[in-house]
Parts: structure tokens; sequence; C-alpha cells
């Protein structure tokens, strides 16, 4: 079986836009690259069920999201962007059910939501700016969304690595955006992405700059998170420099895995049968340098990571039973790929 893979990337060096690579599940090997979709910075990358792409994007000196359509069996043309003055999202997600596409300004500190029209373009919604105080690392010089995506009752959640909040919005038919809640981490903790265990109790909080992961209790009822566990995805001896990035859970909910950019690893979690404790089990070189994201492919047999400084992707064997990653091909070129999205 062949599987595709979008992947978001830099234009910076060598990439020209969006890349598509396919894995042959049968061999277990990932086969070459091809470019897929020309445009600048589309650094992260989602689809929609009627099979059109969003992404990031830059013209010139503005940035915001692009949306595109099918063009022949392996390329995407085009059909608009809504952008304005300055940096571009770093995080895109499609809203299929009142058909929105929401946006992570990291640069700015806002959140943005487009509608999707009937042709696939997009129309800006609303816009909120974070204005909360700033945690105390260099880094949090001021607020920095980095996440913006649905919690399983349809609310959004956004990560704010500046404010160090997770932010819960109810969101209307139209777009426009309720704050409802926030959950303040510890300061320098750096909020950067989450996900949501299968049994929507409970979500799991990477920061990126002190390289943790924070179990959050979800509650339904008013959108708030508490915490109930937090731990670090790095060896107690490692004293570089790390940044986390990805994290992603498996869809029975037994494993958590999550990208280690600098100690250059898949940090590997086994989840407790509520999911409301992790122990780390694995760390894995991703053989490369960056992790900046990883995916598991729709049959969770393998996984894919990126690694953007040397411009290549690893492919792993995952054992289901255990949650084991183990390396069976690397050194595939990917050039200043940052996202990867299966089809």
């Amino acid at each position: 079986m062949l599987e595709k893979i979008l992947l978001g990337t830099y234009t910076r060096r060598a990439s020209k836009g969006i890349h598509e690579i396919l894995l042959d599940t049968d061999k277990g090997q990932l086969l070459e690259v091809e470019l897929a979709a020309e445009g600048n910075g589309p650094t992260y990358v989602t689809m929609s069920k009627k099979g059109n792409l969003y992404s990031v994007i830059e013209l010139g000196e503005e940035g915001g999201a692009a949306a595109f359509e099918k063009d022949g069996e392996k390329s995407f043309k085009l059909i608009n962007a809504v952008t304005e003055k300055g940096a571009p999202h770093c995080y895109v997600a499609v809203d299929e059910n009142r058909q929105l596409l929401y946006g992570a300004n990291y640069h700015r500190g806002m959140v943005y939501t487009h509608r999707i029209l009937a042709d696939g373009s997009l129309e800006l919604a609303d816009i909120v700016t974070h204005d909360e105080e700033t945690g105390p690392h260099k880094n949090q010089n001021n607020a920095h969304v980095h996440y913006t995506d649905l919690t399983p009752d349809q609310r959004l959640v956004v990560c704010d690595l500046g404010t160090d909040r997770v932010y819960t919005y109810d969101v209307d038919d139209d777009g426009k955006l309720t704050e409802v809640a926030q959950y303040v981490a510890e300061p320098g903790t750096g909020p950067r992405h989450l996900v949501f265990h299968p049994n929507n109790q409970f979500a799991y909080l990477f920061g990126e700059l002190d390289n943790t992961v924070t179990v959050l209790a979800y509650n339904a009822a008013d959108g708030t998170f508490s915490q109930t566990q937090k731990l670090s995805t790095l060896p107690e001896d490692f004293t570089d420099f790390n940044g986390g990035a990805a994290i992603r859970i498996s869809k029975d909910g037994r494993f958590l895995y999550a990208s280690n950019r600098g100690h250059n690893s898949i940090a590997v979690f086994a989840v407790n049968e509520s999911g409301n404790e992790v122990e780390l089990i694995q760390l894995i070189s991703t053989e490369g340098d960056f992790p900046r994201d990883f995916a598991l492919n729709s049959s969770e047999e393998f996984v894919v990571a990126a690694n953007q400084n040397t411009d290549n992707l690893t492919l792993y064997r995952r054992d289901k039973e255990n949650g084991l990653l183990t390396v069976i091909q690397k050194d595939i070129y990917a050039p200043e790929c940052v996202c990867v999205y299966f089809k």
C-alpha cells in the first residue's frame, strides 16, 4: 500500500514549497520526494475532507494562510491567500463542522479564524490578540501563539508559548471567538502543542522551553484544564540546548510520542489505562538534526520524522504492542522539512 505524505517546509535554502513523498507500507520504505505546490514559507500544512490543501504562506512582506486545490494527481494550485503585513502563521487546522480554518501567529501573538467558502477559498472571520503577562524565559518577550486546534467537544484550544497559558475559546458558526478559560502553566514552560487522549478526559501539553510533558485533566463542562503530572522528555544528564517540538498519541491512547530538537530524539511514553499518568520508556535518535515534526501513518505501524537542519526524513517501524520504535530507513532527502502530514 502506498500512503501519501505532505511535507511543509521553510524556503530559505533549497526548498521551493510543499513537497509530497510516498510511504510503501508493504516494503517499509519511503520513496523519492516531489514538489507538490510552490510557495514561500509553507511551514505547516493540513487538508480538508474535500481535498483542499491549506498552509502557512509568505507573500513578500505579508504573511497569513493559503488555500490550494488539486491540479492533477501530484500537485496543487493556489486558490487564494489571506495575508497582512508581518510574519505568517505557524500552525493551521481545519474545522470541518463549521467550515473554518484556524491559524496561530507566533510572532504577533494572535489567533485567527477564517471561513472556508464553497470553492475552498478563505475569508478572514476573526482575530484575537493575547496581551497577558509573559513568562521569564528570554524567548517569552511577548505573546507567542503556537497552536490552535479543536477540543473533543468542538471548542478551540490555543497554546501560547510567550504567556505560559493554554486558552479555551467557544466558537460560533461564523468563526467568532469568545474566551471561556485559561490554564496557567508553570513559569518558563513555553506551551507549544498538545494532544488529547481518546477518552477526551486528558490532554498532554508539550513545553518547548522547559522540555516537559504536562498531563492535563480536561473539564468539558467549562473548558478548564488542571495539571495531574509533569515530567521531562530528556535524560537527566543532558545539559545542552533542547527545544520541545511535536507531540502525538496513538489511537488506542496507550503511547505518547514527543520530539526533542537538540537532543535530536523522539521520547516514547507509556500511558496508563485512565490516561492521567505517563512513563518514559524509550529515547531514540532521529538520525539527523532538529526534528521539528513527525507523524504516525494510518495503521500506526510506521512513524516518519523530519530533521529540519539536515534535510532528511527518518522512517521507524512501530511495535503496536509495546509502543517502541526501530529505525528502518534514514537519510531520505527532504529540504528544510518542518511538518509531516499524512493525507
